[in-house]
């Protein structure tokens, strides 16, 4: 590797499968709002691009980012979608809080998807301060939204080729 990359959220824009149909819920902190703020708008813009109709996407807000994965499992459970991506943002502080709270919320956020078998993806920023978390929502290293809508984009194309696959069988 020649340097360190300054955009983070870069992705593969090789996309061919229709996504029209696709419906995904979204769960975005209330925390830090106007890093979220910018996640949901990264996530919202790329999953249009990649082909998905805004009426199909759903954005349901949590107080924190620890509200997260019990807000992805509401979303699992009562709507019909076929991906679930968590927004949020924990900064660190000067206690153990964003330790705690960071890595509850990632092993819950992972908890959901595997018992549900619905994709859930992991859109929190763990930053140790304001400016890269600015940074990393829309600002010189990319915006982390945009991986989350990708991620759910080609995690639901991944699940349906797997089910046709096991269909033809």
């Amino acid at each position: 590797m020649t340097g360190k990359k300054k955009k983070l959220s870069e992705f593969n824009g090789n996309y061919s499968a229709d996504a029209s149909d696709m419906r995904v819920g979204v769960v975005m902190s209330e925390w830090n709002g106007d890093i979220t703020s910018a996640l949901l708008k990264g996530a919202v813009n790329t999953m249009k691009n990649m082909g998905v109709e805004e009426k199909n996407i759903h954005v349901y807000h949590v107080p924190g980012s620890f509200e997260l994965p019990v807000g992805a499992r509401l979303l699992a459970e009562n709507l019909k979608t076929d991906a679930v991506i968590c927004l949020g943002c924990v900064i660190k502080g000067e206690t153990k809080h964003f330790e705690f709270i960071s890595g509850a919320v990632a092993n819950g956020i992972t908890k959901v998807g595997l018992e549900t078998g619905i994709p859930v993806i992991f859109g929190v920023l763990t930053t140790g301060n304001y400016r890269q978390a600015k940074e990393r929502a829309g600002g010189k290293r990319g915006n982390k939204g945009d991986e989350a809508g990708a991620t759910a984009v080609k995690m639901i194309e991944l699940k349906r080729k797997l089910q046709e696959k096991s269909i033809d069988k």
